[in-house]
């Protein structure tokens, strides 16, 4: 859900950005950005960096993919064939996870904080640019109307972007009607950002067997974004994402399906973690 700033009119127009003070960040990549973490690289990168590489890619005109782990992603590639697909095209992998943070800087690379980059902690600078921009933002995913809810509050808040939404619920075989469907729908929207939002592993899959289709635009995985802004799911307050206590959040919220995710699966990736302190150990030696 999206909170307001204080003292902001929500049926005025939305915040100007480019008059607040903002903190310096990198405008290149730099050798040290990506790490190997219990086995997978990510990349150590500031929200603000995310926007840049997309805003480019917009201007440049060309196919990239933004894509993030967390450990509920860390588990699920080694199980589910086809997925590492989409982290191997991905040019830009987030790290979204606290937790994952505080692992890395023990292991001697030098995460910090603001390394925690997901939707959520860029959504509002991700908008204004857009609407500064006048881009077309197309969001696949979600039930029956939430993309289009989500898209119709987004386009009252900032109306110089189009945003547009599409159900998720399509069959999703390479070939189907319904797949086909889709693809037609996203080659007449023409975006300038492709937003696909199924849940993991069903978006990284989809994008990955639809690749060769889809236009030449930033391609981001963002599970529940158009939920949060359609209403139909409370986001955690950005306080408990800095802390690292988001999940109790997100568990309290919906614990029969969020149960296994938080409380089981974090117990396969010992094996990967030990193996991330072993050699973080040697490194010391040298």
């Amino acid at each position: 859900m999206y909170h307001a700033p204080h003292g902001f009119d929500p049926s005025g127009p939305p915040p100007d950005r480019r008059r607040r003070q903002r903190a310096l960040f990198r405008q290149s990549r730099r050798p040290d950005e990506r790490i190997i973490l219990l086995g997978e690289p990510v990349d150590l990168v500031r929200p603000e960096e995310v926007l840049l590489h997309l805003e480019r890619s917009v201007d440049a005109g060309v196919q990239t993919i933004v894509a993030n782990h967390n450990l509920h992603s860390l588990y699920l590639i080694r199980r589910t064939p086809g997925m590492r697909r989409l982290y191997e095209a991905a040019d830009l992998i987030e790290l979204d996870s606290t937790p994952l943070i505080h692992f890395a800087r023990l292991l001697g690379y030098p995460a910090r904080p603001h390394h925690r980059c997901t939707y959520l902690d860029w959504r509002d600078h991700f908008w204004s640019l857009a609407d500064r921009r006048g881009w077309r933002v197309l969001y696949v995913g979600g039930a029956d109307g939430v993309a289009e809810e989500a898209a119709g509050r987004l386009t009252a808040r900032y109306p110089r972007a189009t945003v547009k939404g599409l159900s998720g619920y399509f069959e999703a075989t390479p070939g189907s009607l319904g797949n086909t469907a889709v693809l037609a729908g996203i080659r007449d929207f023409s975006p300038h950002v492709l937003f696909v939002g199924m849940g993991m592993p069903r978006q990284e899959l989809w994008i990955a067997d639809n690749l060769a289709s889809l236009p030449a635009v930033p391609i981001l995985p963002v599970g529940a974004a158009f939920d949060y802004e359609a209403g139909v799911q409370k986001a955690a307050p950005r306080w408990m994402g800095r802390l690292g206590v988001e999940w109790l959040f997100r568990l309290f919220a919906d614990p029969k399906r969020l149960f296994a995710r938080y409380c089981v699966e974090p117990w396969f990736l010992i094996g990967p973690a030990l193996s991330d302190v072993r050699s973080a150990m040697r490194r010391r030696k040298r």
